[in-house]
């Protein structure tokens, strides 16, 4: 049975730093729970239909504060990010891959990670934050294998294949942009 959501912008509270709007779906269906997840650039909230709109705003911001409090607990900071960055280096490349500095950022939307060689800079997407491990090992390892050779060409490949779960990683990272292609199920988030 197709669900019955009906949707309605809200602007309050105020967007939260990564400045994604919110959408809040009402429907008949829901009874009781009220569920929210990230979708992109948006957050999706879930209420019952019949919820006041002051009930909506108090419920809107315990979901937001619910998955940013998820979110912060699970996401390295900058730090963390270059210590393993010169683990993964000394593991993988006997220590020869040097990034001179290696952080998050918010403005990569169509790449997982970038690397400057001439700078030795590395740029992961905010948006990796949260998956398993293994998966930021991959891209971290992947920017790291471009400072020790630039291009994607036969050297660098199998300069990667030291990195034993490039294909499970790769093989992820394919479901998760396949998947930002098609509609997010319900309930796919947080749930109260």
């Amino acid at each position: 049975m197709p669900a019955d959501p009906q949707r309605s912008p809200t602007s309050d509270p105020p967007a939260p730093p990564a400045a994604r709007a919110v959408e809040v779906r009402r429907s008949s269906r829901r009874r009781r729970t009220v569920s929210a997840y990230r979708e992109g650039d948006r957050t999706i909230v879930l209420i019952p239909a019949r919820m006041s709109e002051a009930e909506e705003r108090r419920w809107v911001t315990v979901m937001l504060d619910k998955l940013a409090a998820q979110e912060s607990k699970r996401a390295l900071g900058d730090a963390e990010l270059s210590e393993r960055a010169e683990r993964l280096s000394a593991q993988y490349f006997g220590g020869r891959a040097r990034p001179t500095s290696v952080r998050w950022v918010t403005n990569q939307n169509s790449r997982w990670g970038s690397c400057t060689p001439a700078e030795g800079s590395i740029r992961l997407s905010h948006r990796l934050q949260g998956m398993p491990e293994y998966v930021i090992d991959y891209v971290l390892a992947h920017e790291l294998a471009h400072l020790l050779v630039p291009g994607h060409g036969p050297r660098f490949w199998r300069l990667l294949e030291a990195y034993p779960r490039t294909e499970r990683a790769r093989g992820y990272l394919e479901g998760v942009a396949a998947a930002a292609r098609l509609p997010h199920p319900p309930g796919g988030g947080v749930d109260e």
